[in-house]
């Protein structure tokens, strides 16, 4: 049997996945080699992955070993929200006049499936979900420059979920404030969606604040 041949974006994406939702954990070396083995290909395009998660703030390169998982940096993640408690809310402002049907009803299954988790049992899913809606979101705002930097923002909102996954003890930080924005969607109201973009936002910043700081 042959062995599955990765292309190097799909490496570059699993091992994205694996520094956010914390399967490698902060601290943790990664070995150029030990990467190039798994994926029976050479150093040189792992090199080149490496490169890209450093770029992305996910990895901290070690010169002629490797490179290490960047640990949550509380100072930059202030630095993130800041960042995206304006520019959330602004892709769904841009998103009410842009979004189709189709992805008014993803949203609306999210939310759904959003309410009926168990947050001790569905922690996993109820990240995957949130992360969902913003994407869906993202893509209905049709602004490409608003989506690449709200992605690249969003690696690590999302990895800090994971991180938080023990402080967060009710699924109302998911489902109140993602309920308020698709029902001001759906209402064409930008004024208070905006608003509840930035409250969901505001909501996890201050559990974080109170838990973790």
């Amino acid at each position: 049997m042959l062995e599955k041949v990765f292309k190097t974006d799909d490496i570059y994406e699993i091992l994205k996945r694996r520094v956010v939702t914390l399967e490698y954990v902060p601290g943790l070396v990664l070995n150029e080699e030990d990467v190039a083995n798994e994926f029976n290909i050479s150093r040189t395009p792992v090199r080149k992955i490496m490169q890209q998660l450093h770029s992305d703030k996910l990895l901290h390169i070690i010169p002629r070993y490797g490179a290490q998982v960047t640990p949550i940096d509380f100072k930059y993640m202030k630095s993130v929200f800041e960042v995206t408690r304006q520019m959330d809310p602004f892709a769904v402002r841009l998103a009410i006049d842009r979004i189709n049907s189709k992805q008014i009803e993803e949203l609306e299954q999210i939310v759904d499936r959003l309410n009926s988790y168990d947050i001790e049992k569905d922690y996993q899913k109820a990240i995957n979900d949130d992360e969902n809606f913003h994407s869906i979101v993202l893509a209905s705002s049709g602004n490409a420059c608003l989506k690449e930097i709200l992605k690249g923002l969003h690696l690590h909102t999302e990895r800090l979920w994971h991180y938080s996954e023990n402080y967060i003890d009710q699924m109302d930080i998911f489902t109140t404030t993602l309920g308020k924005v698709l029902d001001s969607i759906k209402a064409k109201n930008t004024d208070k969606a905006e608003i509840y973009a930035r409250e969901h936002i505001d909501a996890f910043v201050e559990k974080i604040r109170k838990e973790m700081l």
